[in-house]
């Protein structure tokens, strides 16, 4: 078992004495999300560190939406709930790149597509395969392309 995952169970076995619903159940959530990833495919294995942190980052992402989601339709309570799951799986995700750093980071990127003859807003693709390693787990896709869309633009 990776050492993520084995957190994961730690931290759940720790809410569940604890009586901490909240957290129970998002850790129980995030648990088959993971168990269901490692039989998904040909053939069950055991997923890595960086494997169960993607899910987690996916899981966390849908709470978001559907926070958004829930606050758009007025219901506050369930928005709240959802927020406060994330929170709870924000806290095993590596900390998010401030907007300062992801500027940077893009505009290096940019600086070496450029160096290697793309230019414009048709050079998008060639920054994104540049950036997007260098910022995986640590900032959301839709940031990074909007901070590469406004130096491409600007």
């Amino acid at each position: 078992m990776t050492m993520l995952k084995s957190k994961l169970q730690e931290d759940l076995t720790t809410a569940i004495k604890a009586r901490d619903e909240l957290t129970s159940s998002t850790l129980r959530l995030t648990l088959t999300a993971i168990a269901k990833e490692e039989v998904s495919g040909t053939s069950a294995r055991e997923l890595s560190d960086d494997e169960v942190q993607k899910v987690i980052a996916k899981e966390a992402k849908k709470r978001r939406e559907a926070a958004e989601a829930f606050a758009q339709g007025g219901r506050t309570e369930q928005a709240e709930r959802e927020k406060a799951e994330g929170e709870i799986l924000d806290a095993y995700l590596p900390k998010q790149l401030s907007d300062d750093e992801l500027a940077a980071i893009v505009a290096s990127g940019v600086a070496e597509a450029k160096a290697a003859g793309a230019e414009g807003p048709r050079a998008m693709g060639a920054v994104m395969k540049i950036v997007t390693p260098k910022v995986a787990g640590r900032a959301d896709g839709g940031r990074v392309a909007a901070a590469v869309k406004k130096l491409l633009a600007g």
